[in-house]
């Protein structure tokens, strides 16, 4: 099910960062998703100091939630984005609370770390759920409006780890992958209309993401980011017109060896990684 879209407008002219028109407070409504800590958390952060932002904060843990909602003066609106009830209701949350969405930051992810064959069906279909589904089901809710107004920003949350495939996180990466097809695709589908489109793929990042998975990192390279330094480049996407931006941006220069000689990038990988 998707929100009805608004009767079309022309997008504001001047300030073109960000671009996305005013909404009832005269600021743009961004919806951050995994807002309760993490990179979700840096992301609120960041943008709280920019009095152009109106921040719609989503995350499944209330207290921690609420306590990011007091620090930066967003909205809480705490769902859990594993169903495509729990995103519908949380899309017409936001549309009741703003009355529109000028940007989303779909940042909410789940991991998990070991052998594929110690995976149960259930873990498998709620990372695919979190991962994937509700990506897609969230875009797909406040992308009509966005469409309509001839305005928006999308940026998704990704994965290094989608791109190149990780020891011991088969399925992890699998749904971090999908984002990649489903950007690159929508983004023809996006042109002329005045949204854009960003995929923001990490390393790995130093946020309570590994210890809730029960497997703490422990490769020696790449050492984890800081979360903050992730947040940059959201807000990066946010107000620039980028496509994709990998963190650390070096990451994302062995793609061309894998494109190139994928047997030597795996002989390489399984050295190193």
């Amino acid at each position: 099910m998707r929100a009805s879209p608004p009767p079309r407008s022309n997008p504001e002219a001047g300030d073109a960062t960000p671009d996305a028109g005013p909404a009832r407070s005269g600021r743009r409504v961004v919806l951050i998703t995994g807002a309760s800590s993490g990179i979700g958390a840096e992301v609120a952060s960041r943008l709280s100091a920019d009095p152009r932002w109106e921040l719609l904060l989503n995350g499944r843990d209330e207290a921690r939630l609420g306590a990011v909602a007091a620090r930066t003066a967003g909205a809480a609106l705490p769902m859990d984005l594993a169903t495509q009830e729990g995103c519908r209701k949380l899309a017409e949350a936001a549309l009741a609370h703003s009355g529109r969405v000028d940007a989303l930051v779909a940042a909410a992810g789940l991991g998990w770390a070991g052998a594929y064959t110690d995976m149960t069906p259930a873990t498998v279909d709620r990372l695919v759920n979190v991962n994937v589904c509700a990506v897609l089901h969230l875009v797909g809710l406040v992308l009509p409006q966005m469409v309509a107004r001839g305005s928006g920003r999308l940026v998704l949350l990704g994965s290094v780890a989608g791109r190149y495939g990780v020891r011991g996180e088969a399925a992890y990466a699998a749904t971090k992958g999908a984002l990649i097809p489903f950007a690159e695709s929508l983004r023809y589908e996006l042109q002329g209309t005045g949204v854009q489109l960003c995929l923001v793929q990490p390393g790995p990042v130093a946020t309570p993401f590994f210890a809730r998975r029960d497997a703490p990192y422990t490769r020696s390279w790449p050492r984890p980011v800081p979360a903050g330094r992730v947040a940059a480049a959201v807000e990066e996407a946010l107000v620039g017109g980028r496509d994709q931006i990998t963190v650390p941006r070096w990451l994302g220069a062995p793609a061309r060896v894998q494109g190139m000689a994928p047997n030597l990038f795996r002989r390489l990988a399984t050295r190193f990684g």
